[in-house]
């Protein structure tokens, strides 16, 4: 065996930039929302290198887009259902978070992120997110042209249509995406489908057609029903190493983030105020 290119590439791994790799579990919606903003804010800061996080939801739980109004979710029906009602630090149509994987990413403007605005952003997530389900053996594209006016504002519901950068299999949306920018940076938070239950996405959504959702929206393990959660993470991971030609060191949170996030939880995201906002 020829030990020398391996260790030449083992080395010019270690000098890679190291970014940070939190791979979570689940947790309430409302502390998902503060966890994600707490570590955007440390990030702008400069005290943390850009952090990508994956975690899950403790209930099936409604997120809606900052700007989103309330009245196009059915609040009775989530709140029969214990689903939980939530409104994100970034923009967007509300999602039901279910049976999926989550991810958020934060960065400064700097480095692959130093041009491009909003749609770069989009753009560079993109091609890591879709290099990792192409590793899984899904055929998996990315919108590439940006949707105006009408088809974006004809339903509450993010996955009623296919946005620039968002992932779709056989034109059945399987990962939505929204950000957040600050003069200094970014958060983008996204959805990653394993199994679509339309029945559940159609009562909580008003004005949705609920026998088209199956022709929209799709899940992974609808696609590969082999897949597992473990094996999306790892590959999530590896394409976000090799597209940004980085490293991601597996870290927690910081206590302050965590004392933050708990913070924001109680006084912005279980907060009727800011829920209900609009």
């Amino acid at each position: 065996m020829k030990l020398y290119p391996l260790m030449v590439k083992m080395a010019r791994r270690r000098m890679r930039p190291i970014w940070r790799f939190i791979d979570d579990g689940p947790a309430e919606a409302s502390y998902n929302m503060a966890l994600d903003e707490a570590i955007a804010r440390t990030v702008l800061r400069g005290e943390a290198p850009p952090t990508l996080r994956l975690y899950t939801w403790a209930l099936p739980s409604v997120s809606m887009g900052c700007f989103q109004r309330v009245r196009d979710i059915d609040t009775s029906y989530c709140n029969a259902n214990e689903i939980p009602l939530v409104r994100r630090p970034t923009g967007g149509r509300a999602i039901l978070h279910d049976m999926e994987l989550t991810y958020s990413f934060s960065a400064r403007e700097a480095g692959p992120f130093s041009s491009g605005g909003v749609l770069g952003t989009y753009a560079a997530l993109s091609r890591a997110l879709s290099r990792a389900l192409k590793a899984l053996g899904i055929d998996v594209q990315v919108k590439s042209r940006r949707e105006r006016g009408r088809v974006l504002a004809r339903s509450a519901l993010c996955f009623q249509s296919v946005s620039y950068g968002e992932l779709s299999v056989d034109n059945r949306k399987v990962v939505g995406s929204a950000q957040k920018r600050w003069k200094e940076g970014f958060l983008q938070q996204g959805s990653i489908q394993l199994r679509v239950d339309t029945g559940k996405v159609a009562a909580v959504f008003r004005d949705v057609d609920g026998g088209g959702i199956g022709t929209l929206m799709t899940g992974l393990m609808d696609v590969k029903p082999a897949l597992s959660v473990d094996e999306l993470r790892l590959a999530i991971r590896a394409a976000f190493e090799e597209t940004f030609e980085v490293r991601l060191a597996s870290l927690e949170p910081s206590a302050g983030e965590r004392d933050l996030a708990l913070r924001l939880q109680e006084e912005k995201y279980r907060s009727p105020e800011w829920t209900f906002s609009r």
